[in-house]
Order: structure tokens, then C-alpha cells, then sequence
């Protein structure tokens, strides 16, 4: 039978990849002996059911998951070129495809098989995990302005970052905060780490009052098409910040 692989995804997707076979063997397990519903589709999304792994059979390379309710529906995941497995397990999300999927009968009832994949994708909810950045080394964000702005460029201070975006506070309210706008090429330096490159998305707009009265706006941008490089040194600076918050907490900052 025909090795599954990790369905092709997101740049973000890839660095969870795990290629451990006993891991892989033991998650498929976890996730039959808590009877987790997996989602099964087929044909880019058209044709979709809900399933359960009935059987991970290590020797034989082997997925047992129950079939489908109609006969014509296992047909056509069986003729399907490519097909996905879907589920959560532990509040982490867990998928892979598959290129090959047959009939067989288990325990005297229709099912289905598919192979143990060489590799999968977890994807941990700590990939938005958000942390606060330091007033002492505030990260800058230059974000160019479009013609319908004035051109220029605004010079911002990040009040957080996670893994999917940035949010920062701005008071001169030059900004279009319009729920989708986009602004190509900013620039965000991070201390100690290295400088993204990244479009950045308007997601959220909130007024924020600070102690002395002042009023002004928390925007939350999402990154747009983050290249791995770029997501990488994310991960590495969010690590540092967590570094230095441990240290501090431990008397050792």
C-alpha cells in the first residue's frame, strides 16, 4: 500500500512536520483509544465524512477507519487521487493525506484502510500564543503608507507579538483600520534577533484608554504570507522574550 504523506499546506504548517514513527504510531493510537471523530475528505474539500480509526496495525503499515454511510461515498474515496484524515487530539490539531485508500472488512463490518503516514502535521493552539514586548527594548515597526494615505512611512512600537501577527498602539490615527487593509513591505526589527520583512493585515481595531486619560487605538495586523526564514526568527525572538521573563522571575535577570 502507498506511504501517506502530510498534505501539502502552509509555510507555517511544515515546522510542526513530525517524522518519528513511534511518535506518529502512538498519536494514531491516543487518538483510537479516546475514539477522537477524524474527518476524512477527498476531491479538494467536495466530499467529506466523519470517521473514527477502528485499528492501527504497526506490523502491516496499516489504518483501519470506518467507512463511510453509502457505499457510493467509499467509492469515490476509494477512486479519489488524493485523500486528507483530520481530527484533534489533546486541544492539537493533527492531519495528514494520503494517495492511496482501499476496502477491507474489520471485525465483519466494511471499513477502510489507509497507511500509518511517514509523516504528519501538529498544529499546537501556542502557534498564536501572544507575548508582550518590552517597554525597555521596544520592537519597531515601519509601515510604508500607500498613495491613498499620503505616502511615507509610520514608526511604531509593537506592544505584542505572536507567531501570526503584531499588535501595536498608535495615537495619530494615520492609519486605515479598516478590517482587511493591507499594508505591504513593513519592516519590524527584532532586538537581538535579526529584521521581517512582512505584508501586515488589519484584523482588529480597539480604542484603549492609558492611565493618564489619553485616549488611543490597539490595532492587531496579522502577517500575510510569512516566509519560513522570517517565521523562524518570530519563533526565536518569542523564545528569547520567554527566556528573559523566566530569568527574571527566577532572580536571575
Amino acid at each position: 500500500m502507498e506511504e501517506s504523506n502530510t498534505r501539502s499546506g502552509s509555510e507555517h504548517e511544515s515546522l510542526y512536520e513530525i517524522h518519528s514513527r513511534s511518535q506518529i504510531v502512538a498519536l494514531m493510537r491516543g487518538i483510537q483509544s479516546h475514539n477522537q471523530l477524524v474527518t476524512l475528505t477527498a476531491f479538494g474539500g467536495a466530499h467529506a465524512f466523519v470517521t473514527s480509526i477502528l485499528d492501527v496495525d504497526d506490523k502491516q503499515n496499516v489504518l483501519v477507519l470506518d467507512s463511510a454511510p453509502s457505499e457510493e461515498l467509499n467509492r469515490r474515496f476509494i477512486d479519489a487521487a488524493r485523500v486528507s484524515l483530520d481530527t484533534t487530539f489533546e486541544k492539537v490539531r493533527i492531519f495528514f493525506s494520503s494517495t492511496c485508500i482501499d476496502s477491507c472488512m474489520h471485525e465483519g463490518r466494511p471499513a477502510l484502510l489507509i497507511a500509518i503516514p511517514s509523516s504528519l502535521v501538529r498544529l499546537q493552539r501556542r502557534e498564536f500564543y501572544r507575548i508582550a514586548t518590552p517597554m525597555a527594548t521596544p520592537v519597531r515597526c515601519a509601515i510604508p503608507l500607500p498613495g491613498d494615505l499620503g505616502h511615507g512611512v509610520v514608526t511604531l512600537s509593537l506592544v505584542d507579538i505572536s507567531c501570526g501577527g503584531v499588535a501595536v498602539i498608535e495615537d495619530k490615527q494615520v492609519l486605515d483600520e479598516t478590517i482587511g487593509r493591507k499594508y505591504e513591505n513593513c519592516r519590524i526589527e527584532l532586538p537581538g534577533v535579526s529584521t521581517v520583512w512582512t505584508a501586515l493585515q488589519v484584523r482588529d481595531c480597539q480604542e484603549v484608554v492609558l492611565p493618564n486619560g489619553k485616549r488611543k487605538r490597539r490595532l492587531g495586523f496579522e502577517f500575510v504570507n510569512l516566509p519560513t526564514a522570517m517565521l523562524a526568527a518570530v519563533q526565536r525572538y518569542i523564545m528569547k522574550l520567554e527566556r528573559d521573563q523566566n530569568a527574571r522571575k527566577s532572580g536571575l535577570g
